[in-house]
């Protein structure tokens, strides 16, 4: 399969980063500050800032942005993944393949990536991360997820405390 992905040096990128056993999986959330640390360690090599972040169980997605004259996404995601996985008994089943190729079976290989085009994509992507946790149904507020950095943007004034969430079940509408 020929992959193609938009190289652009400063570029402000959304990504969907899986682990390779998505059901039943909590690995993300159960090693959140191994995750947290090794996107610290590459940060520091690294650099680039983070504009939204959520962790759940089994995947997660971020806006990053990239320093001007650099284009090399794919590194700082591979680096994060190796650290982590680095950082985690081995006891995860893996397939021959794998093995041969002294690879761990935690992540799945490829990711989604996508490049923001404009402050409306931006914002629709933002919007996309913090809501995820409810969507998926881990919560009915987004305040209550506590792996995402949604509380900074709160407090940066730009969301509310109780947007996107409710009290009652999302899907009970009253007559």
């Amino acid at each position: 399969m020929d992959y193609r992905r938009i190289w652009h040096p400063g570029g402000t990128y959304f990504f969907t980063i899986n682990l390779l056993q998505r059901k039943d999986n909590d690995l993300s959330v159960r090693h959140v500050q191994t995750l947290r640390e090794s996107v610290k360690t590459v940060k520091a090599n690294h650099p680039f800032e983070i504009h939204g972040w959520v962790v759940l169980p089994e995947h997660r997605h971020c806006v990053i942005e990239l320093p001007a004259n650099d284009s090399d996404y794919a590194t700082r995601i591979r680096l994060i993944k190796i650290g982590f996985s680095k950082a985690l008994p081995k006891i995860e089943r893996r397939s021959a393949v794998r093995i041969n190729r002294g690879e761990r079976g935690i992540w799945q290989r490829r990711y989604w990536e996508h490049l923001i085009r404009d402050e409306a994509d931006f914002q629709a992507h933002l919007n996309y991360i913090h809501f995820n946790p409810v969507k998926h149904g881990w919560v009915k507020q987004v305040k209550d997820w506590p792996y995402s950095i949604f509380h900074r943007w709160v407090k940066l004034g730009v969301y509310p405390l109780n947007w996107a969430g409710t009290d009652g079940d999302l899907y009970e509408f009253e007559q």
